[in-house]
């Protein structure tokens, strides 16, 4: 529908509507699923009205049909079913409405829809949502627990009792939402973000007590598992009871059997622990005694031996032999000293002999020529040659006589 329109030449609004109108009239009739939020049969009137809603978001559309057609099913259907319609798209030109006019509409039995949710389990566990490799562990003690359930349920009461007859300090931080019916995806989604939004929430738990499958088919559907799957926060789900088994239970880190029991999986005993460090407490003490008895035992043993009862004794046995040995040594060494002693003063005597000096003391002279070689041979000097003459008291020069 491609219209030539300005500020200047605007279309009217009956226009509009009527220009809408013809374009969905090209439309043809559609299978719609969806649940029942609204039913109006008035008494008399040949037309029912009742509002079908997408349970997974917040949207609806307004159903019409002849009465005949809706008492077709009348005794199945009511607010909260969930049903399949063959309707046409209508659009109400003087209020700018769109419904639908229902042909046909059919009850979505039980089988049908275990046989929907078995073909969504195995899609996602396709894509790995179910994996137990992306399960997170639980805190062993968690300091705020994040609840999503109904508002005053009893799966809100066994929960918060429970847990806190088995560790009073434990903090709540609680989401009241709808457990089922049309509001209760969106309402849970949200309220599982908000508490995994939340830095301080340690473990989120999604409780609800039991119900038929309708009731809790809200907790198989896809965006809710998808928004769990994505959680940073570990995730218990506790939905109904031990035969009861929606999707959530295997996207969710931990399945809970019923609320009671994520209780006593969520938080410790405060007695059981108590008990266990005791117990600890006890055996770490036996081991300690153990290992300080063992050592006195080795210390004993080791002190009763002779080198620790007289540790001199051994010094005692080796000092006269040390001794011995010191006087053996002194009188080797004097020994040494003295042959050295000796034999140093012969020596000295013998250089003090040889020495040119001491045959100079004894009145000989040294003759050296003016180059300093030392005159031997009468025949080594000429005439009148200076020499110098060298005795023990000094030198002085002589002439050669011709």
């Amino acid at each position: 529908m491609t219209l030539n329109t300005s500020a200047d030449a605007p279309l009217p609004v009956g226009e509009v509507s009527r220009l809408i109108g013809g374009w969905i009239d090209r439309l043809g009739a559609v299978w719609v699923e969806g649940q029942i939020t609204q039913l109006s049969r008035r008494p008399g009137a040949g037309v029912v009205f009742l509002t079908l809603r997408d349970p997974s978001y917040d949207i609806s559309v307004s159903v019409t049909c002849y009465r005949q057609v809706f008492d077709a099913v009348a005794d199945v259907v009511g607010e909260g079913a969930r049903v399949v319609v063959h309707a046409k798209p209508e659009w109400y030109a003087p209020r700018g409405q769109l419904s639908l006019r229902a042909a046909e509409i059919k009850a979505v039995g039980v089988g049908e829809l275990l046989a929907r949710l078995e073909q969504l389990k195995k899609s996602l566990a396709a894509e790995g949502l179910f994996a137990a490799g992306r399960k997170k562990a639980l805190p062993f003690l968690p300091q705020l627990v994040g609840l999503v359930c109904g508002r005053a349920s009893a799966a809100e009461r066994d929960v918060l009792e429970n847990a806190r007859r088995r560790w009073p300090a434990v903090r709540f931080e609680v989401r009241n939402v709808a457990v089922q019916g049309v509001h209760a995806v969106p309402q849970v989604v949200q309220a599982v973000r908000e508490l995994d939004a939340l830095d301080e929430v340690d473990v989120i738990v999604v409780a609800r007590g039991g119900g038929s499958v309708e009731d809790l088919l809200p907790f198989s559907d896809e965006q809710l598992v998808r928004a769990v799957a994505a959680c940073r926060t570990p995730v218990v789900s506790a939905i109904g009871h031990e035969p009861d088994s929606p999707l959530l239970d295997l996207v969710a880190d931990l399945r809970a059997s019923t609320p009671t029991d994520a209780a006593k999986k969520v938080v410790p005993d405060v007695g059981e622990e108590y008990e266990r460090v005791r117990l600890l407490r006890d055996r770490a003490r036996r081991c300690v005694q153990a290992f300080v008895d063992r050592e006195e035992r080795g210390l004993a043993q080791a002190l009763a031996r002779p080198s620790m009862e007289d540790p001199y004794r051994m010094v005692d046995g080796r000092a006269d032999q040390v001794s011995a040995l010191l006087d053996r040594s002194r009188r080797t060494l004097g020994h040494l000293l003295d042959r050295a002693d000796s034999e140093l003063t012969h020596t000295r005597a013998r250089v003090v002999a040889l020495s040119p000096a001491a045959t100079l003391q004894r009145g000989y002279a040294v003759l050296q020529r003016g180059d300093g070689h030392v005159v031997r041979d009468p025949a080594e000097v000429a005439a009148d040659e200076t020499l110098r003459a060298r005795v023990a008291e000094g030198e002085f020069t002589v002439r050669v006589d011709a």
